[in-house]
């Protein structure tokens, strides 16, 4: 049992080791097995491996009458199935597309607040939120508008500039 015992808490340091050192398995062949495994052959999918592995072993084998080798055999097949989940996990989380960039366009019609004074002729800032972040950009608006003041974006003309219109109640 303590054999079973060590694998299962093995397991566990080597995942959190996988934390730390993230990729450095399949860094070692080079890409000779480039393909082969494809996600298999990484810490985070041998640890839930050896840690399911052990702690079933050891479960198995101080519950039921049965040897080590079922004990191993069950260890196994939780390992597999460990393993099997970790990687659909970690695939799944790389798949994520939700951390597209923001696009120019979606500042159209953001509320912002002005930072910097906005003269007749010229350029203030406005603090606007884009994809959730505070960002500052370059204001342009047809008359001046004062600091403090809440607006509207009416256009992006540039990356980097926006051109506002005070925000009437």
């Amino acid at each position: 049992m303590d054999l079973f015992l060590s694998l299962g808490i093995g397991g566990i340091v080597l995942l959190v080791g996988s934390l730390v050192f993230d990729g450095v398995l399949e860094g070692v062949f080079e890409g000779a097995l480039d393909g082969l495994f494809d996600g298999w052959l990484s810490l985070p999918v041998i640890a839930g491996f050896v840690s399911m592995l052990g702690f079933t072993g050891a479960i198995i084998l101080g519950t039921t009458g049965l040897g080590p080798g079922a004990a191993a055999a069950a260890g196994a097949v939780a390992g597999a199935a460990a393993g099997w989940l970790t990687y659909r996990f970690s695939r799944a989380l790389a798949r994520d597309s939700s951390g597209a960039a923001p696009r120019r366009s979606e500042l159209l019609g953001s509320p912002g607040t002005v930072v910097t004074a906005i003269p007749t002729a010229g350029y203030g800032e406005v603090l606007l939120r884009l994809g959730g972040q505070p960002v500052k950009y370059a204001a342009i608006a047809e008359g001046p508008v004062a600091r403090g003041t809440e607006v509207w974006v009416t256009a992006t003309p540039s990356s980097t500039s926006v051109s506002v219109r005070p925000v009437e109640r």
